[in-house]
């Protein structure tokens, strides 16, 4: 007698055998995560702006500051450093200042923020292999650190969009360095989505779209649109 039952499990079980596996890769070492990595901000002072021509100034304030808040949501040790802060360069930006309001930044002589003990022992006590950096300028306060960390075993990140130089020639050729040394270049928007992956990850949905929103631009006005219009969400 035909049995139907049998019949349909046996389908179900050739159709099984043609479809290939699907199975998550393993996503890249080099990939940074919340929990992976120190940053450094370096030197983000009005007269150091005053001279930057490789961004406009709105474009490094803005930035900068999405780059961190993006570390704060992920609870990503950051670091602030600044260089003669009350006789020459001024008060770090206050829009960094607000996003970490307890966090009084380590003014140094040094132009190498990697040359100032106090910068070095803290990444140490963090005890984090690899190292996001942002800086103006580029070719001076972000190189030094960049090779200098490099060349002592760590994996660094510079974050091209948040730095700056006094001429574009001056910031490619100090990036085109770095690159050769061993970093590699990100912006800050790929910061945050590197460090978010997965919409699912509904815990820092809300942080992350709202940064996109106050500093992606056109990305984080699609968002708004998105959002308003239709209550659309990523990944769904």
């Amino acid at each position: 007698m035909f049995n139907i039952k049998k019949s349909m499990a046996a389908l179900v079980t050739g159709l099984t055998l043609l479809v290939p596996s699907v199975h998550a890769g393993e996503p890249a070492k080099s990939l940074l995560t919340p929990d992976n990595h120190t940053v450094i901000l370096i030197d983000h002072q009005p007269q150091m702006a005053f001279a930057t021509r490789s961004h406009s100034i709105e474009d490094v304030r803005n930035n900068v500051t999405g780059l961190a808040k993006s570390a704060k949501a992920f609870n990503v040790p950051t670091i602030l450093t600044t260089v003669a802060e009350k006789s020459f360069s001024g008060p770090l930006f206050p829009e960094l200042k607000a996003v970490f309001p307890e966090q009084t930044p380590i003014d140094r002589t040094t132009m190498n923020t990697w040359e100032d003990k106090r910068v070095t022992d803290k990444v140490k006590k963090f005890k984090k292999n690899k190292i996001v950096i942002a800086a103006l300028w580029t070719e001076v306060c972000g190189v030094g650190p960049v090779l200098s960390a490099i060349e002592e075993g760590y994996e660094v990140y510079f974050v091209t969009d948040a730095s700056g130089g006094v001429s574009k020639e001056a910031h490619d050729m100090a990036v085109q360095r770095m690159i050769q040394a061993g970093a590699q270049p990100i912006t800050w928007l790929q910061y945050l989505l590197e460090l978010q992956r997965d919409w699912a990850r509904t815990e820092s949905y809300v942080d992350v779209t709202n940064i996109a929103k106050e500093h992606a631009g056109g990305y984080g006005l699609g968002l708004i649109y998105a959002t308003e219009m239709f209550n659309a969400k990523e990944g769904q």
